[in-house]
């Protein structure tokens, strides 16, 4: 009988998963299956605690994570920490103390990375955003 419950708590807890998307209730759904088949088979309490717990802690330390990669893949850059790398063209003279670039359509205050003056009109490369503010490097430097 107490194999219905471990059956019944290994549904509800993949069943819930669906609601948490983090795989964590998966794998101990998975642990409790698992002892509901042990307990099944033994008829043992005991065996079938430590076939959970077992196998929940082995799925949640190794196979979770590995899964989690495989399913969520590379976080995508957004925001500001998508404008790094990219090509601007100079509106005004940069310099380490200011300036303007247009940035994917966008005029952006700027300062010059390295401190070497930047030309109006010349291309340069966005290597980070300082709050409102692109820090740029002219190309070929």
């Amino acid at each position: 009988m107490a194999a219905v419950f471990w059956l019944i708590g290994g549904i509800a807890l993949i069943a819930a998963e669906v609601l948490s998307g983090d795989f964590f209730l998966l794998m101990v759904g998975v642990g409790a299956l698992l002892g509901a088949g042990a307990e099944w088979i033994t008829g043992n309490t005991l065996v079938a605690a430590a076939v959970f717990a077992t196998v929940s802690i082995g799925l949640v330390t190794f196979a979770r994570p590995w899964l989690k990669r495989r399913m969520h893949g590379d976080l995508v850059a957004t925001n500001v920490d998508a404008l790094i790398g990219r090509k601007a063209v100079a509106v005004s003279p940069v310099n380490e103390h200011g300036g303007q670039v247009r940035l994917d359509g966008d005029v952006w205050t700027a300062r010059a990375f390295n401190g070497k003056a930047i030309a109006a009109g010349e291309p340069v490369t966005v290597v980070e955003i300082s709050g409102a503010t692109a820090v740029v490097l002219a190309d070929g430097d």
